[in-house]
């Protein structure tokens, strides 16, 4: 299951702050937050955005790949 909208308002971190600091597009945020998949690489800027380390994405993306 995807948490990534529950664990960024947990942190406090807007959608746009998020973006920016992945150097990503808000648009890809939010797709990403309603379900759509995205590459590993967008999945490891979101986790490494988020100060988490690259073993901890599955508090971001449950179990995927």
């Amino acid at each position: 299951m995807n948490t990534l909208k529950s664990y960024r308002q947990q942190v406090l971190i807007s959608r746009t702050e998020l973006a920016r600091k992945a150097g990503l597009s808000r648009q890809t945020i939010e797709r990403i937050e309603k379900g759509k998949d995205c590459h590993q690489e967008t999945k490891r800027k979101i986790i490494l955005a988020l100060d988490l380390r690259c073993s901890e994405k599955h508090k971001i993306f449950g179990n995927e790949n």
